[in-house]
């Protein structure tokens, strides 16, 4: 998982090759750290996916672009442009968020 440390750095990864699953999150959602656990999982199962943890807080200007007002979301670009998205406030389980990426393979 790449974890940003910049807009610049974030704007890198978005314009990055592949698919690219960015993960808004924060440290202090609790159904964010419900998922925390399953990611190395996911990201295994879905290596052709490169994943970067958005920190909503961190990013609220890319976070209020992009329409994510609820967390965890997920939200998946390829050459720049999104090709799917699982957003809204509701806790997301491994499964759902499996058959979500599976559905963009």
């Amino acid at each position: 998982m790449i974890v940003p440390k910049s807009y610049e750095e974030l704007a890198a990864c978005i314009e990055g090759e592949g698919k690219i699953v960015l993960f808004f999150t924060a440290d202090w959602c609790p159904d964010c750290q419900f998922i925390y656990p399953a990611l190395p999982e996911i990201e295994a199962a879905f290596a052709d996916f490169t994943f970067v943890r958005v920190d909503r807080d961190d990013y609220m200007a890319l976070a209020q672009k992009w329409d994510i007002f609820g967390i965890p979301s997920f939200v998946v670009l390829e050459k720049g442009q999104e090709i799917g998205r699982f957003v809204d406030k509701n806790r997301k389980t491994k499964t759902e968020i499996t058959s979500f990426l599976a559905g963009l393979k």
